[in-house]
């Protein structure tokens, strides 16, 4: 019974993505072009065959290198020799473009144009003028440019939305149950944990540790999510010049029960730092978050952040995300970056992210 169940669920998911598929691409009579409805609205003609794509950004990129990395171009951003062995090889010798837009901008758009993308795909937060932004980079570069809302919640439809576009369906669908069953996951172990046991966490990056991605932002919002509390909570959340910057006597009124840290971290001097005498840092609650081949938690938030559902949840809750660490990793590498991830890497992973 549970077999033809699970059966019976997939049929309906697949029916409803080819469905929706159909809503969102309508064929145009010459069959060589397709109208896309994107996130906000957007009616974009693109060709019916898209087999050469460039990503607005670092989101983008990370979600097409998951889905499609043969139809990329070029990258938004560079990657480091660190990240490179996790990735597909076809995209090692790829130009870079830049970003697009926003705060980060710096296209260069003689690479671009060389390149000879048909279409352009942003992925992320739709803020209040992205429309405008689309539209913009549509008319500077004539290139047809998408939109498809990213946030954490509606990840498992960006990626059949992106699967629908690009002809990458099947896919798309595996990697959407994925997250949603990592979700539901959260949510229901979350609910499991009584309010006043509840781990209180600060998430500090950068050098010193006290940038800190707060409540409210992308970047952290796997922490509540897994049933935490951030303790950084301003009026505005921000990651915009290294996020919402404390000083340490703010760290030690927070006191939180746990620390995390970033790979360009405090990890191995916070014993001898001004956060020394942190109640987190005596009692060694302090961990760096694994990194590869993209922070599991933000940098950029994206799918990596699935990953970081799992590893967090088993860190501060292990009791209710019973599950071991290591064969997680392997299966999210697998599905996701189609890599086999060994159980010595993925204990190296690790060294600094469990229990000491």
């Amino acid at each position: 019974m549970k077999r033809f169940s699970a059966m019976a669920l997939c049929l309906v998911l697949l029916i409803g993505l080819f469905s929706g598929c159909g809503t969102a691409r309508q064929t145009n009579s010459s069959g060589k072009t397709v109208k896309f409805t994107d996130s906000v609205g957007r009616t974009v003609e693109v060709p019916a065959k898209i087999t050469r794509v460039a990503a607005s950004g670092s989101i983008a990129q990370m979600m097409l290198l998951t889905l499609a990395p043969e139809l990329l171009v070029g990258l938004s951003d560079d990657l480091s020799t660190a990240q490179l062995p996790y990735l597909p090889e076809c995209i090692r010798t790829l130009p870079v473009f830049g970003q697009f837009y926003g705060s980060r901008a710096n296209l260069n758009l003689e690479a671009l144009m060389e390149a000879d993308p048909q279409i352009i795909i942003d992925l992320g937060n739709a803020k209040s003028s992205i429309k405008e932004d689309m539209d913009t980079v549509q008319s500077q570069t004539g290139i047809p440019t998408v939109f498809i809302e990213e946030e954490l919640h509606s990840l498992p439809d960006a990626y059949r939305a992106l699967g629908c576009l690009l002809g990458r369906e099947e896919k798309a669908e595996q990697l959407a149950l994925y997250i949603e069953q990592a979700l539901a996951l959260a949510e229901e172990n979350a609910a499991k944990i009584p309010e006043d046991e509840r781990k209180t966490v600060l998430f500090g990056t950068g050098s010193d540790g006290l940038a800190c991605n707060a409540k409210g932002s992308m970047q952290a919002d796997v922490i509540e999510l897994i049933g935490a509390i951030n303790v950084v909570e301003p009026l505005e959340a921000t990651n915009r010049n290294g996020g919402t910057v404390i000083d340490p006597e703010q760290a030690y009124a927070y006191d939180p029960d746990v620390l995390l840290l970033t790979a360009d971290g405090p990890y191995e001097t916070i014993t001898a730092s001004t956060l020394a005498e942190l109640r987190a840092v005596k009692d060694g609650s302090y961990y760096e978050i694994p990194e590869l081949p993209y922070n599991w938690m933000c940098s950029p938030p994206s799918v990596n952040r699935v990953l970081g559902i799992r590893w967090l949840g088993n860190l501060l809750y292990p009791e209710v995300y019973d599950y071991d660490m290591v064969s997680e990793a392997q299966t999210f590498f697998r599905l996701f970056w189609e890599y086999e991830l060994s159980e010595e890497k993925a204990a190296k992973m690790l060294a600094r992210s469990t229990f000491k």
